[in-house]
């Protein structure tokens, strides 16, 4: 299945409620435990992440001594 923002926003709410209850557009569901719910949030955003691509990397350079 792919996830959008919204279903992580969904999730990360009804944590911070503290309900094993989400509730997307159409669907509802109900998770048996709290790890459950925490569990399926990680896969949603390794999901994400995933579906992002690489990420850039920055290199910075910097020299501490005098100049010349």
């Amino acid at each position: 299945m792919s996830f959008t923002q919204k279903h992580l926003d969904a999730v990360e709410a009804a944590i911070a409620r503290g309900e094993k209850t989400v509730r997307y557009t159409d669907r509802t569901v109900e998770y048996r435990t709290v790890d459950e719910l925490l569990k399926a949030r990680e896969e949603i955003r390794t999901s994400l992440i995933s579906a992002a691509g690489p990420r850039s990397r920055v290199v910075r350079l910097y020299h501490g001594g005098k100049g010349i």
